[in-house]
């Protein structure tokens, strides 16, 4: 009986995870009213602003997370390298204290 509640657990918990899985993003590639599509630099800096821009978008409506008008891997890389160097690599990073 609890290696049936086990296996029942691990099923639900996947299910749960692959139901938040992104879906694909039908505005990439696809210029914004500008003519313009964010690349590489722009992914860099939504990365770096991006826990100032999330709380901002809670309580504004026009302030977005992420662009959507994007030119794909790139753009994705920009991102999260940006996002990567403010949560945990260089700008918050921790030291080791000697």
């Amino acid at each position: 009986m609890k290696k049936y509640a086990a296996i029942m657990i691990l099923f639900t918990l996947c299910i749960l995870l692959v139901s938040c899985a992104a879906g694909p993003n039908p505005s990439e590639r696809i210029p914004d009213r500008n003519g313009k599509t964010a690349g590489f630099l722009k992914g860099l800096w939504h990365g770096l602003i991006a826990p100032i821009t999330f709380i901002i978008s809670i309580f504004v409506r026009s302030v977005h997370f992420y662009e959507v008008h994007n030119n794909g891997g790139w753009y994705n890389f920009g991102f999260m390298l940006g996002a990567g160097l403010f949560l945990s690599g260089g700008i918050l990073g921790t030291r080791k204290r000697d």
